[in-house]
């Protein structure tokens, strides 16, 4: 039975390839997700993109991958990363490892980045590779 893991994107990563590609790089969503599908294969993993500017879809979408099995949640919040008690608590309320994702490294950037409420209930954390970051997540993932 293959297992699926749910690859969440919030705000403003609908976006990316235009925005600040100095920053986050010039694939777009869709450039990283047929990555994924690809490496997926071959780890005999499915892979289920989404993305959502709103933070309640974020955490209906992590209730919905603990209630069908999903075996982690790859999670880039976006900025929801540095201000979302309601991205941790779904992380904390359910048993579905997630893993945050991030394309930069928060840590070289602005202040305000430093701090992750993601972080502080993920399994993990992996950024600052662009988007081999999603790749490496889901290497990490299939070794669950």
């Amino acid at each position: 039975m293959t297992q699926t893991v749910f690859v969440l994107n919030g705000p403003n990563l609908n976006l990316l390839g235009l925005r600040e590609p100095e920053i986050y790089g010039t694939q777009t969503l869709d450039d990283i997700a047929g990555m994924l599908e690809d490496r997926a294969r071959e780890l005999d993993i499915e892979i289920d993109v989404r993305q959502s500017n709103h933070e309640g879809h974020l955490v209906d979408w992590m209730h919905e991958a603990q209630a069908v099995g999903a075996k982690a949640v790859l999670l880039n919040a976006g900025a929801y990363t540095h201000t979302s008690v309601a991205l941790h608590d779904a992380i904390k309320s359910i048993r579905t490892p997630v893993i945050e994702v991030h394309l930069s490294n928060p840590h070289t950037r602005e202040a305000f980045r430093h701090k992750s409420y993601v972080g502080m209930a993920a399994k993990g954390t992996i950024a600052g590779f662009g988007a081999t970051s999603y790749l490496l997540a889901l290497e990490a993932a299939a070794k669950l």
